[in-house]
Formats: structure tokens, C-alpha cells, sequence
């Protein structure tokens, strides 16, 4: 009996003492996959701050702006795409964020709508999640570009603006995409 006594005292004291030991984590900071890390600011073509007024805002959203022909001519504002089901930005779309955030560092006055697309894969809510995520991830980078962020407004079509309908993995490539659309306001 005593040693029964023994045994179950030592099983109880054993499990006390290694099993409620407390043990210690420790919380890691959030990490931006290697992609999508935004490159330094590059604070010699800093400008400041401008703020685009609800005015503004109304027009770009109906569309009562002067699309300027000069950003098109010039091919700077081509289209960057996304993999399936994603919104980091790609290293491909890196040159192309480089080159429109110098010309509009060099073009003050522009403004900028980015607007995020998707294929037709999803339901339409969740598109326009994505595609809202696709234009704020591209908006992001740009202001850590130097740009600032009263010059750019978002707007997502999800899968409404598709580039291409038919039903292959090229042509929802073509579609996973954020475009760039140039805003100057009429008469400057």
C-alpha cells in the first residue's frame, strides 16, 4: 500500500512540476512577403502633400475629367498584373511603378485612378474585394515611391471591365490586372 501511496504521489507531484510549467512565446512582427516590400522612399523627389478635394473626387468617379493623351503616347502607364487570388505586387511591376511615379513626380498637376480588375473567377463580391485590395496594394507602392496620397484615388470593377472573355488561363491573366487612368481637371 505504501508503495501504491509512493507511486501516485510521485505521478502527481511529476505531473505538476513538468506539466504546468509555463511556457514562453514570443510574438513575432507582422512580415510584407518579399514581394511586395515597397522599395525606400527616395526622399530627394519627395513633394509635398496635396489633397484632392471632394470636388475632384465627384469628378473623377463620374468621369467629367480630361484623360490626358501625353501619359499614353509616352506607354508609361501600362497595366500590372496578379497572380490568381492575389494582391502583392509582382517583380515585374516593378519597373512599371518606377516609371509612373517618376512622370507624375515630373507632372504635379495629374491625378491618378487606379482602378483593380479581376477575372471571372469568384463571386462578384469577392471580386471586388480583390480588385479593391489589387488597387491599394498598387497605391501603396507608389506613395512609397514618393507620390502622395491625396493624388491617387482607387476604385475596383472586380470582374464588370474584363479585357478578354474567353474562358483560358492567358486571358484571366490579362484580366488579374491594375489599370491606370490619368486625371487632369478641364481648363488647367
Amino acid at each position: 500500500m505504501k508503495k501504491v501511496f509512493t507511486i501516485i504521489f510521485l505521478m502527481v507531484f511529476g505531473m505538476m512540476f513538468f506539466a504546468c510549467a509555463q511556457r514562453r512565446t514570443v510574438q513575432l512582427p507582422p512580415t510584407i512577403p518579399q514581394e511586395t516590400k515597397a522599395p525606400e522612399a527616395r526622399p530627394e523627389k519627395k513633394v509635398p502633400e496635396e489633397k484632392i478635394t471632394e470636388e475632384q473626387v465627384a469628378k473623377i468617379e463620374s468621369r467629367e475629367v480630361e484623360v490626358p493623351k501625353y501619359a499614353e503616347e509616352k506607354g508609361i502607364f501600362e497595366d500590372i498584373h496578379f497572380d490568381f487570388d492575389k494582391y502583392d505586387i509582382r517583380v515585374d511591376a516593378k519597373p512599371i511603378l518606377e516609371s509612373v511615379a517618376d512622370w507624375l513626380i515630373k507632372n504635379k498637376t495629374v491625378l491618378l485612378l487606379i482602378e483593380g480588375h479581376c477575372d471571372e473567377r469568384g463571386t462578384n463580391e469577392y471580386n471586388l474585394a480583390l480588385g479593391d485590395r489589387r488597387a491599394k496594394a498598387t497605391k501603396d507602392y507608389l506613395i512609397a515611391l514618393g507620390i502622395p496620397s491625396g493624388r491617387i484615388q482607387i476604385m475596383s470593377y472586380g470582374e464588370e471591365k474584363p479585357l478578354c472573355i474567353e474562358k483560358t488561363e492567358d486571358c484571366w491573366q490579362k484580366n488579374r490586372r491594375s489599370h491606370f487612368v490619368t486625371l487632369k481637371e478641364k481648363g488647367k
